[in-house]
């Protein structure tokens, strides 16, 4: 009989031997069906013996849908062991008082029950302390708040309650546009229209996101009568735009004029850098047409707690609370009180301004690196990203791009360059500008810098390979 070491020992091997099977496997992923859901399904199905062909047709939203931006590129990013700069999600651990919060909140067996659709009445104050000063008035929280599983899922209640299926309503979004506003719209029966930011500056320059304007004859333009909503983003995802009380008081106009309901995705408030954050419902008579979405993922540094809210008047809220009921009933209750007390806390120990001061050194310290490397960028007044314009980047024209990435275009073969070569992961910009558009995302890549020092440190070593790839003007 095998000895228990022995035996221990052949678990150990056989173990070693499946987790280096298990990487071969997701390394032959990227360039083989893992790109194309249809595939990967169909030999799912043929594995069990059924035959896909005698199933329902899965919905055209969904049925040619490939591999998303972030899995694309988080995973080849993985092959190489590349610095991952590309999602922004955070690689240092929130504050101590924020954890410790989370983790008081579960041992309360009240808090591991469901919560009512519209929130925890704690997390509700909570909200309503901190915006009721941003917005200018009073909030109530039976009313003009509601909470949700992420913001993400607060723009889709937004969606559900306000568009119609088989009316053609419209929704006018401005590029370039997180990649979840489009999906969630067409969820929603909604149809997007597309008017894009324009650079005013040489984009082979240093610029500010300042120079990023929307032209309002343009936007103005995009409205037609089946037009129901407008997005608004500040600060914004990717260019770092801080929207000016000039600008937004052009695009309320607008709104008024066509009456139109404002959704204004505000997940940045907190972090602009020597810039006024306004918020446009803070706006004369724009209250009562605007819901501003918020986020604690982002405001905490909390990325995968997945909680986040709604802020409106009551004949908004509530029928945004209807549609969040029927699509995740509540968000989940534990982490509602962790952020309650975390926000609480973080009111009076100066935690917000401390983080803001943080983020604006993480992000002179990638400016450097990109100085460093002779590279222009814009410079964002917001949130936590850098755009880089690589277009000095010389790029060999028989360089072996696997299907997935060369079909998707100039600026995704761009941003998998920097992943191979220098070792360096960003996401490519045309992700967020629609098919016509895509040529608008030029040579820049999006590098997040909500990371460690010690990342960013790592960041500026390897881009030194990248000075051998420049072309001379």
């Amino acid at each position: 009989m095998r000895s228990a070491f022995q035996l221990n020992s052949r678990l150990a091997t056989l173990a070693v031997r499946n987790a280096r099977r298990a990487r071969q496997t997701a390394a032959m992923a990227f360039t083989t069906n893992e790109h194309d859901p249809t595939a990967a399904s169909a030999s799912a199905l043929a594995s069990t013996g059924v035959d896909q062909h005698s199933l329902p047709e899965p919905s055209p939203l969904y049925a040619g849908t490939g591999l998303d931006v972030w899995t694309m590129m988080n995973q080849a990013a993985a092959e190489v062991g590349a610095v991952n700069l590309g999602q922004g999600f955070m690689s240092f651990p929130p504050q101590a008082f924020i954890r410790r919060a989370a983790q008081e909140a579960l041992e309360e067996n009240a808090h591991n029950q469901y919560a009512p659709p519209r929130g925890r009445p704690a997390l509700l104050e909570q909200i309503a302390a901190r915006f009721s000063p941003t917005l200018g008035r009073r909030l109530d929280v039976a009313s003009e708040i509601s909470v949700h599983a992420g913001a993400n899922e607060a723009l889709l209640s937004v969606f559900t309650a306000f568009l119609t299926h088989g009316q053609a309503h419209e929704v006018i979004l401005m590029e370039p546009a997180f990649d979840q506003y489009a999906p969630n719209i067409a969820m929603a029966g909604g149809k997007p229209i597309y008017v894009p930011l324009r650079l005013q500056a040489d984009a082979r320059k240093v610029v500010s996101s300042d120079d990023w304007k929307i032209d309002m004859a343009e936007l103005e333009a995009a409205v037609s009568p089946k037009t129901r909503i407008l997005v608004l983003n500040t600060p914004h995802n990717p260019v770092g735009k801080v929207f000016t009380r000039d600008e937004l008081t052009q695009i309320g106009a607008i709104a008024e004029r066509h009456n139109l309901l404002v959704l204004a995705d505000e997940v940045y408030e907190h972090l602009t850098y020597a810039r006024e954050h306004v918020s446009i419902a803070s706006l004369p008579r724009m209250w009562e047409r605007t819901v501003t979405v918020g986020s604690a993922g982002k405001l905490l540094g909390v990325t995968g707690w997945r909680v986040g809210w709604a802020i409106g008047p009551r004949a908004l809220i509530q029928p945004t609370l209807a549609a969040h009921t029927r699509i995740v009933f509540t968000a989940n209750t534990p982490l509602q009180e962790g952020v309650a007390s975390a926000m609480r806390q973080a009111a009076t120990n100066g935690f917000y301004d401390a983080q803001r001061q943080e983020y604006q050194r993480r992000r002179n310290r990638l400016i450097e690196i990109f100085d460093d490397a002779g590279l222009p960028y814009v410079v964002p007044d917001g949130a936590y990203y850098l755009l880089v314009n690589a277009s000095a980047v010389r790029l060999p024209q028989d360089y072996p791009f696997p299907d997935a990435i060369a079909s998707r275009g100039p600026n995704f073969r761009l941003a998998y360059f920097f992943i191979r070569e220098f070792g360096v992961s960003g996401i490519p910009p045309a992700e967020f500008y629609c098919e016509p558009h895509r040529h608008l995302a030029g040579d820049y890549v999006r590098f997040a810098f909500c990371k460690t020092d010690e990342g960013l440190d790592a960041a500026a070593v390897a881009l030194q390979k990248l000075k051998r790839h420049l072309q001379s003007e």
